[in-house]
């Protein structure tokens, strides 16, 4: 029997990337999904491949109602709700410090934090009602980021780090109804964007940033992932028989913690 059959999700950040990949590999797993975007041509493209398994939702995960909805989506159109996959994210491109004038970094971080962290704690609690019912869990998705400098500028490693902080505090709040756990990918060729604080709402990361280059020669084991490549963290977690005791956890599946010996 797949991991996840019969059981059902919510997905933010779903139309493309990681998110649309977690989508695709949690509906082969046997659930069924709520797709949320704020592009809906995404979802439309998305639903047109996966057919039956999967609802869509266009809106803001800055937005307590459209939360809401895509959260009584679930309940309304297959009669539960197992799990939220918080995913929707930003990133600031590296802008550092010094070189992001002060009326940017304030309007940077209000924006960035509103998706990255905003979005995550308006998600859980939409999903917690669903989620107390039928004993199910919280997935986030944070970074390497979130342990390690380097993966971004401030304000993206700080809400990585905030992430991390979601993770232990609603794992502790939530016990024993709900488990709460993280995934901490690294960097992968996607349509992710930036702030438009920071002018980088139309800038995809795989476009400005040789990202393959980056990962294969930065990671531990020389390869530059793909999307999918991450996703089994996220199954692992989502799914009662095989993570039953894990709570408060993030996974980190970058390869970055470790180094090969040749690189001294």
């Amino acid at each position: 029997m797949s991991w996840l059959q019969d059981d059902v999700a919510v997905v933010t950040g779903a139309g493309s990337g990681l998110g649309r990949a977690v989508v695709e590999r949690f509906a082969e797993e046997g659930a069924r999904v709520v797709a949320f975007d704020k592009s809906e041509d995404k979802l439309r493209l998305l639903k047109e491949s996966l057919g039956d398994a999967v609802e869509t939702v266009a809106g803001d995960v800055r937005s307590a109602a459209d939360n809401d909805r895509a959260c009584a989506r679930a309940v309304e159109a297959f009669g539960r709700l197992d799990v939220f996959v918080g995913n929707a994210g930003l990133w600031d491109f590296n802008r550092s410090l010094p070189d992001t004038p002060a009326d940017e970094l304030a309007s940077g971080f209000d924006e960035l934090f509103a998706v990255n962290v905003k979005g995550y704690l308006l998600g859980a609690k939409a999903a917690l009602p669903a989620l107390r019912a039928s004993r199910g869990s919280l997935v986030l998705t944070l970074s390497n980021a979130a342990f390690y400098p380097g993966g971004g500028g401030p304000l993206y490693v700080a809400s990585k780090h905030a992430g991390v902080g979601l993770v232990k505090q609603l794992a502790y709040e939530l016990a024993p109804e709900i488990r709460v756990n993280g995934v901490a990918p690294g960097g992968m060729d996607t349509d992710l964007r930036g702030p438009a604080a920071l002018g980088l709402a139309d800038v995809a990361i795989g476009t400005a940033v040789p990202i393959d280059e980056l990962m294969a020669r930065g990671s531990a084991l020389r390869i530059a992932p793909r999307p999918q490549d991450y996703v089994g963290a996220y199954v692992l977690l989502a799914a009662r028989a095989q993570s039953r005791t894990v709570t408060g956890t993030v996974v980190d599946v970058s390869s970055f913690g470790t180094l090969p010996r040749h690189q001294g």
